[in-house]
Formats: structure tokens, sequence, C-alpha cells
């Protein structure tokens, strides 16, 4: 599901900036913490493409000093207008780029995104992936802030399970689809069901 379209690239964005984005900014960092669950978002009305959850997290996490990178139909007019009046951020190549946002086919191959280096894992890449379908089923999700086990649909494993053997390297990950969020930080083991 994605947002209506705003009539141009000055609409869209928080009402009330602060009170909005700390709501959202509380909501995705409790979904980093805790793999597997399922948040609301709320507050931004991107262009399409783009979910409310995706506009939502740009408008959070990116600023005019963090590349973004755009794959696949993300990357349109709308969109770059969009994300120039109300965020600022520069607009990389993907191994450039501090977040990237698509869908997980536009975004593939994904080891072309930074994964930090041992004495800076954190210099890497959050990736924003389009779903169309956000669940608490599919692959088997286990570490830090699961108790016992969680699933999460996601579209695929592979990688996912790849990115957990370069640890602390790395990418973390955000799906987002309509106004939903969750998270998969590179500490979380994946495994089919």
């Amino acid at each position: 599901m994605t947002a209506r379209a705003p009539t141009d690239s000055l609409a869209g964005g928080f009402a009330d900036a602060p009170r909005q984005s700390a709501r959202a900014f509380r909501a995705m960092m409790e979904a980093m913490a805790r793999p597997g669950t399922i948040h609301a978002l709320a507050g931004a009305a991107p262009p399409a493409p783009l979910s409310v959850a995706a506009g939502v997290a740009l408008l959070v996490l990116a600023d005019g000093t963090t590349p973004v990178h755009l794959a696949g139909a993300a990357d349109c007019a709308a969109v770059r207008g969009w994300i120039a009046f109300h965020i600022g951020a520069p607009l990389a190549a993907a191994e450039e780029a501090d977040f990237a946002l698509g869908r997980w086919a536009d975004l593939c191959p994904v080891d072309r995104f930074r994964t930090g280096d041992p004495a800076y894992p954190d210099r890497s890449a959050t990736l924003i992936v389009e779903v169309a379908r956000l669940a608490p089923e599919g692959p088997r999700l286990t570490g830090p802030g699961i108790r016992d086990i969680a699933h999460l649909s996601l579209p695929g494993v592979a990688a996912f399970r790849a990115n957990r053997a370069l640890f602390p390297r790395g990418f973390d990950t955000f799906l987002t689809c309509g106004d939903r969020i969750a998270a998969l930080p590179r500490t979380t083991l994946v495994e089919d069901a």
C-alpha cells in the first residue's frame, strides 16, 4: 500500500516535526531493538511509490549529510523532489549510500552496499526495503532482542544469513509496508521456518 501522492514536492512532510519525528524515532528504535516486531508509523504522506512508513523513516533518519540511494521505482522525479525539499539529503550511488530505499529486487545485489570495516563497523548502509506484505510469519529469527524466537516475512533468507556472517560488520535493514515497519539488524540470525 502506498501513500497518496502530494501535488508537489512541498507537501507530505511532518506537520509537527518535533513531536512526530520523536514518536517515529521511538517506534523505529523499538523495532530495531526487538527484531521481528511490527510497529505503526504516521505523520508523512510521501509521493508514490513510497509507503508512509518508508517516507517517515527517511524523514527521521536522513539529513543533508547522509547520502541516499534510490532503487527501482523509488528513483523517480517525485521522490527525488520530495527528498530534496523535506530532507536535503544528497542522492548517491549504492556504494556510497548511508541509506538505500527500494524494493528488495531493486536493491539486490546487496553486497554492493557498504558494510563497514573491522575498526569502524558503524560505517555501513541501512536498507529501507519496501515489501508487499509484512507479517509475523516466515523465516525464524533469533539473537539479541528476541526472546526465544520470532518470525518475520522476509523477501529472502540467503542475503540476511550472509550479512550476519559478516558481524560486527554488515548492513541493518528496515522493512516497510503501508504504515508499518519492522527491523532486522545485522545481529539477527535468520533461518528457514
